[in-house]
């Protein structure tokens, strides 16, 4: 590795973490993908769906992916710098993007949308989805699961809690939907192994997902990750491991 910490660290610490496209990271970090093919399969959902919602759509640039989107279709987003990145990708496709806190209620009438969907929620109102769902409607999406690249969160903040650790559960996420009052037909889980080749990756990371490591700063956590900076250099990526599910739900006719 030719550039020292200091240089990584400059270039990682003012690039932008707007929108949730993680291009910045290709030849320096690596994820792998779940079998399932979220966007393909997101994709084919929207083709049959005459009106659709996708919740928390970050920047957008899942839902511009899609070959085709339904007559009405909605995102919201919740971040101003998103909203605006969203807009901006969305609008020419005939999506409309609405500002909306990620709390309910979400700010559309009963029965409105016959597909849902969201790519890696923050948090999921299952009642709220059920609500907004016509009966016989469709909920799509993929959640990250528990315990989601800890071997970096614990990392900067030691070991977690069996409670913390647990969060995000599929099968906690399966009660919930079905308590809300919708029906589970697929539910699919992955860990997935994800490399990090030097520290710059490892900050960008952190200041874009930034519920991973609260409060994240490097001027915080310089020490550490000096020390992280000097491992990958003598043994190579840090190893880490993501955990997806892919959950389908359908309101009953």
């Amino acid at each position: 590795m030719s550039r020292t910490f200091e240089e990584l660290v400059a270039e990682a610490e003012t690039v932008p973490v707007d929108g949730w496209d993680f291009s910045w990271l290709d030849g320096r970090a690596t994820e792998q993908r779940p079998s399932w093919g979220y966007q393909r399969t997101m994709g084919e959902h929207l083709a049959r769906a005459s009106a659709a919602l996708d919740i928390q759509t970050g920047g957008g640039e899942v839902l511009a992916g899609a070959p085709k989107l339904p007559a009405l279709m909605v995102a919201t987003e919740s971040w101003p710098p998103n909203v605006a990145k969203a807009t901006e990708l969305l609008h020419p496709l005939g999506a409309v993007v609405v500002a909306d806190a990620d709390e309910p209620p979400l700010p559309f009438a009963d029965a409105a949308f016959d597909l849902v969907t969201s790519r890696h929620p923050a948090t999921v109102w299952w009642t709220e989805i059920a609500r907004v769902l016509r009966p016989g409607g469709t909920y799509l999406a993929q959640h990250v699961g528990p315990a989601s690249v800890f071997e970096l969160v614990e990392y900067f903040l030691g070991p977690q809690p069996e409670e913390i650790r647990r969060k995000r559960h599929p099968d906690d996420e399966r009660r919930e939907a079905e308590a809300a009052g919708l029906g589970i037909l697929d539910l699919r889980f992955e860990s997935l192994r994800t490399e990090f080749f030097d520290i710059g990756a490892v900050i960008y990371f952190l200041r874009k997902v930034i519920w991973m490591v609260p409060g994240f700063t490097v001027d915080r956590h310089r020490d550490r990750l000096r020390e992280l900076d000097g491992k990958i250099r003598a043994e190579g990526p840090f190893v880490a491991h993501s955990t997806r599910f892919l959950i389908e739900a359908r309101k009953p006719v």
